[in-house]
């Protein structure tokens, strides 16, 4: 009982602190060895005390605690915030790095579900797609499913052509070439026909472009298009679904009055 007699009144120690304050006194401990709340006076007995002030401090450095300053931000700000505009200036600040962060983690978040995916459809372990579909994710690009369905030499060959943005342009021609298909199919265009060979012209250097001449690529494509029910996008899978039919008839139409076969190793003229 002797011991606490020592201590003055107004004040109180930091076992007595941590209860009141519902924290621990190694919490205590690490603020005063960080600077961030020292004890105002020591006992005659060389016990560290605090005040109502300190007190009042403490409050300060949990309630930002809890608000996501990180302990740097909190010791430059205890002296500082002394008035209601400053307070405020200091909220509204850690509300855009809280909404910042928040972003980061939904699309964090959304990564790793969209990869979830990815790597259940997969047949086996291949951490080289993993990394090329979380790119792809990262950059926005919402055809990062397509990975699964070629071989790592194709993807590494498209990266190395589409690295500058070409792809969605190329991407988006593609579409336009299967609404103009269903379009001659349901208009009656004969595939052999004027507009019909064509369209076929059209498609054929639109997949020139895209493998870049590389007839090696062509079997991994075809191998594509033959997956179509296992397509992620629903919009790609309807327009090829419709489209399909007249294409394959254009481009027989096309390749046998060029004379020429390039699925069967022919260059294209």
């Amino acid at each position: 009982m002797e011991k606490y007699r020592a201590i003055p009144q107004g004040y109180m120690t930091v076992g007595q602190l941590a209860k009141k304050m519902n924290t621990t006194v190694r919490t205590l401990q690490y603020y005063d060895k960080e600077g961030l709340l020292s004890p105002s006076r020591a006992s005659d007995g060389g016990r560290r005390l605090y005040s109502d002030k300190d007190v009042i401090q403490l409050h300060q450095i949990l309630s930002m605690k809890y608000l996501g300053f990180s302990l740097d931000d909190i010791k430059t700000r205890l002296v500082t915030l002394g008035s209601p505009q400053e307070v405020a200036a200091a909220l509204t600040e850690q509300a855009a790095a809280m909404r910042a962060k928040i972003a980061d983690l939904s699309e964090a978040l959304r990564t790793i579900e969209g990869l979830r995916e990815e790597t259940l459809q997969m047949q086996t372990v291949d951490w080289k797609k993993y990394a090329d579909i979380v790119v792809l994710m990262q950059m926005g690009n919402e055809n990062y499913w397509v990975v699964k369905h070629f071989d790592t030499k194709t993807m590494d060959i498209f990266q190395n052509r589409f690295e500058n943005g070409d792809a969605d342009e190329i991407w988006n021609t593609m579409l336009r070439l299967f609404d103009q298909a269903a379009e001659f199919s349901a208009n009656g265009v004969l595939p052999d026909s004027e507009k019909g060979l064509a369209f076929a012209k059209a498609f054929w250097d639109t997949v020139t472009d895209v493998t870049g001449g590389d007839a090696s690529l062509l079997p991994d494509m075809m191998k594509f298009a033959e997956e179509k029910d296992s397509w992620a996008s629903e919009l790609l899978r309807e327009k090829w679904s419709s489209a399909e039919p007249y294409v394959e008839k254009a481009m027989e139409a096309y390749f046998t009055k060029l004379g020429v076969n390039p699925f069967g190793g022919e260059a294209k003229p």
